[in-house]
């Protein structure tokens, strides 16, 4: 049987697998979503912390002194959210190249199926 002849069951076995991958980067997103936002909520309140302390310690700031002085002071914190939020993008990213192989695999199931009726 030539290797390139692709059947049916090849298709629905595709079509399985894919469904399961989908099933798996949707939870992995779900998952990666919550981290990013509970990082960033923890950041936005470390933040605004960092800036109401600026406040009451130091006078004659511009407002871009201490927005810099505050993202400096939550360095670490918004490391954690950019990591979290690039993690978001590629879980993203991810889903949506199984959904494009999806519906790669119907339309060739259906190529597949109008082929076998000739």
């Amino acid at each position: 049987m030539n290797s390139n002849v692709v059947t049916p069951q090849m298709i629905e076995q595709r079509l399985k697998d894919l469904s399961r991958q989908v099933d798996e980067v949707q939870q992995e997103l779900n998952d990666a979503e919550k981290v990013y936002f509970m990082t960033k909520a923890r950041y936005e309140i470390a933040l605004a912390e960092a800036r109401l302390s600026l406040n009451s310690r130091v006078q004659k700031l511009t407002v871009g002194d201490k927005e810099d002085m505050a993202l400096l002071a939550t360095t670490e914190f918004h490391l954690e959210m950019a990591t979290a939020e690039v993690i978001v993008r590629a879980a993203r990213g991810n889903s949506q190249r199984i959904r494009t192989q999806v519906d790669i695999a119907r339309s060739i199931g259906t190529s597949v199926r109008a082929s076998m009726e000739v």
